[in-house]
């Protein structure tokens, strides 16, 4: 008899613990139908987005989809995002929230252009599926209101948004896992490595972020505040040192993802991510060490002191304000070269001056620099390059104020006319057209913020926040041996100052 009333028991125990294991799944469930139902859903989305893409490109042909091409790439984007969160079971409101807010961005262009009607006929039957979606998240949705009204809600923007203090104890000890990294480097390297390494991975004490819908500011310890739009879309740039950059901003419910990809290690992804409702941030950081060929990834714990952005995290000695820069923004500055640079001799590192002769109230003022970086003709773009960084001005009188600007033109002297794009970069006149380079220095900026940068340290992104490129301009030739700017070289400068 006590035997079976011990079996009894245990089964009892055991059918209560696995109704008990039922119930906590279905709570953590964040959507309202089955997991196959879900999986069918999804799937039908993935489908009815394939055929929308092909007759909307049918009816706006190859050289208008342009557009819609982009808004239906960032809306795959965000679905493959939630599928793959959804086939780990962590899939949560704010990722379809994201889905249905790139599909109204989409459902905005359909209403304003005329496609054809089988495009027009495929975009409804998506939207039917969205709904659906929405209701099994148990979110309200209201398709004919403009995508600022489908932002997300208060809510989800206060959960990331606040001022962080860094909790040293639960976080990754940046030191502890450089060394690991580094260890087997020969000894006559492994310092300077750990030694870089550390100064760029070394978290800043503070940060602040502010999330509004799509757009988000950040600031930190380590550098002034950026603004950025996290809506999925990778954008060109270039960096303060004149390299290309490829970056994505996403928003995927609480989490914000920026991804950069350079040259030089410049190379970055860090994820934001708040946890407890926003009583805690996570931040997961992953460089590019070039010189031992891999990625270093380090994971910080913030605590949040403040519900409100505090923007005054950042000081140095000499803060960057419009007081500390003289020649305002925009004005344009033609400059001689008193200084041989070239390919050949020229190192990163070496500093050069141009004397001002236009415009006439700062005729002969001085602007300071430094050669922040030389390629040999034949490495990596197969180009002769030399990117320029301009710091100060030196009125005749003693004066000395901050510069920065962007190259518009160059006139090497006896020299053929050359071209610049409009991040700075400048080449031989060639019938080869150029690809466009939006001028936002996102990456360098939010590399400075979090210190993922080459060297670390405070004020890198100073460039990027005052003007997209500024301080920065890569002077580069193709099919030549070596590039020459010999003393007397004439540089139009367009100034960046702070607004």
């Amino acid at each position: 008899m006590p035997l079976k009333r011990t079996l009894f028991v245990l089964l009892a125990l055991l059918l209560l613990s696995n109704l008990s294991l039922r119930a906590d799944a279905q709570a953590r469930r964040a959507y309202r139908l089955t997991d196959a139902q879900m999986r069918q859903l999804l799937r039908r989305i993935e489908s009815d987005t394939a055929r929308f893409r092909r007759s909307a490109g049918e009816a706006l042909g190859s050289s208008s989809a342009d557009e819609v091409n982009a808004l239906i790439s960032a809306f795959e984007e965000a679905m493959a995002s939630l599928r793959d969160r959804f086939g780990r079971r962590e899939s949560a409101r704010g990722d379809a929230e994201v889905v249905l807010d790139r599909a109204a961005r989409i459902d905005d262009y359909v209403r304003q252009h005329r496609l054809s009607v089988r495009a027009e006929s495929d975009w409804r039957t998506l939207r039917a599926d969205l709904n659906q979606l929405a209701r099994a998240y148990g979110i309200t949705w209201r398709w004919n209101a403009s995508t600022a009204a489908n932002a997300p809600a208060v809510g989800v923007d206060a959960r990331l948004t606040g001022t962080y203090e860094l909790d040293a104890e639960r976080s990754q000890n940046p030191r502890e896992a450089i060394e690991q990294v580094t260890r087997s480097l020969p000894s006559g390297q492994r310092q300077s490595v750990y030694d870089e390494l550390v100064a760029r991975l070394d978290p800043p004490d503070r940060l602040a972020i502010e999330r509004r819908g799509r757009a988000v500011t950040i600031a930190s310890s380590r550098a002034p505040r950026i603004s950025l739009i996290a809506d999925g879309i990778e954008r060109s740039e270039r960096a303060n040192d004149g390299s290309a950059m490829r970056v994505r901003a996403s928003l995927i419910g609480d989490r914000l993802e920026i991804n950069a990809v350079g040259e030089r290690g410049s190379s970055f992804n860090v994820t934001f991510e708040a946890l407890d409702n926003g009583d805690r941030l996570r931040v997961v950081r992953r460089i590019y060490a070039d010189r031992i060929g891999q990625y270093v990834s380090l994971e910080s714990i913030y605590d949040r002191v403040s519900s409100v952005a505090q923007w005054d995290l950042y000081r140095e000695t000499s803060p960057v304000t419009s007081e500390a820069f003289l020649v305002p923004d925009g004005t344009r500055v033609v400059a001689v070269l008193n200084t041989n640079l070239s390919t050949k001799d020229s190192r990163e590192g070496d500093r050069f001056t141009a004397t001002v002769r236009e415009p006439t109230n700062y005729r002969d003022a001085v602007i300071e620099g430094y050669v922040s970086r030389v390629n040999q003709p034949g490495r990596i773009s197969g180009r002769a390059e030399i990117t320029l960084n301009f710091e100060r001005i030196r009125l005749p009188d003693g004066r000395s104020y901050r510069f920065s600007g962007i190259l518009e033109s160059v006139q090497p002297v006896g020299g053929e006319q050359v071209r610049i794009d409009n991040e700075g970069a400048i080449k031989e006149q060639t019938s080869q057209t150029e690809r466009t380079v939006q001028r936002t220095a996102i990456g360098t900026a939010v590399g400075a913020v979090i210190g993922a940068i080459a060297g670390g340290g405070k004020g890198a992104a100073i460039g990027a926040v005052i003007g997209a490129g500024a301080g920065a301009g890569s002077v580069y030739v193709q099919g030549r041996d070596h590039l020459e700017l010999a003393s007397g070289t004439a540089l139009t400068i367009r100034a960046s100052a702070p607004r």
